[in-house]
């Protein structure tokens, strides 16, 4: 299957600290990848290197054959990549409509919304399920709602590669089930490619095929989610080695 994001030796240094190194990952089209780390791992700043928020100091990144490096992120987000945030954006003091309407218009950079706009907006809203919170001021939403308000946000824009940073952090077992279920729809009824980094285990586990996991800004394994769990550098990097 043909890759839709390729990293080829990633490094980012900011002064004498490197916080990644040479990392190198391929992402196939439709595809779930997970990315797993502690913290400190590097998992962000690669985030934030696919998406024009930070410059790469060495290596390559491609985004359907096209080369990212020196785009600003309105333009990476215009060629077709979306992203969340670990802490939710949202504008508390408007609706949840507005705070969806504003992704579509920074999108496109089209100041007076436009029908098309809208349609997507409400379109947006049936598929996060947030049609009876149209007009809810954020600020009065609770957590897992937000955090869908910020999933619109990045859908509203029809990107065909969605990188999603934590975006289970502090949800229930039961707002996480559903929130993977609506992941689940996103990649194969839309055919929206996934790149997942989360620290909550359950999600990588069962929403990814492959993961990538970074330790130090270095990619130290990758493979399937049991691979994965069996890696013996896994278990030291998350348990510590236990053997003495």
């Amino acid at each position: 299957m043909e890759d839709i994001l390729i990293a080829s030796k990633v490094t980012k240094r900011f002064g004498g600290l490197t916080a990644v190194r040479d990392v190198s990952l391929a992402v196939p089209k439709r595809a779930r990848l997970g990315i797993i780390g502690p913290n400190g791992a590097g998992k962000t700043t690669l985030f934030n290197l696919f998406t024009g928020e930070l410059n790469t100091t060495a290596g390559t990144i491609h985004f359907e054959n096209q080369p990212l490096q020196g785009l600003k992120p309105h333009a990476i987000s215009k060629k077709g990549i979306g992203r969340t945030f670990q802490i939710v954006r949202v504008f508390d003091e408007l609706p949840v409509y507005d705070n969806i309407l504003i992704g579509a218009i920074a999108k496109d950079l089209h100041f007076t919304p436009s029908k098309e706009q809208h349609q997507a907006v409400e379109q947006t809203l049936e598929m996060v399920k947030l049609q009876d919170h149209r007009n809810v001021m954020a600020k009065h939403l609770t957590l897992s709602a937000k955090k869908r308000v910020g999933l619109a946000v990045a859908l509203v824009g029809k990107p065909r590669l969605l990188l999603l940073d934590e975006c289970m952090a502090g949800l229930t077992f039961v707002e996480i089930d559903e929130m993977l279920v609506l992941l689940r729809k996103i990649n194969a009824e839309i055919g929206i490619t996934l790149v997942v980094v989360e620290h909550v285990m359950k999600v990588v586990m069962e929403l990814c095929e492959r993961i990538v996991v970074l330790a130090s800004g270095e990619k130290i394994a990758e493979g399937t989610p049991r691979e994965v769990a069996n890696d013996r550098k896994v278990i030291d990097v998350y348990l510590g080695d236990n053997k003495s």
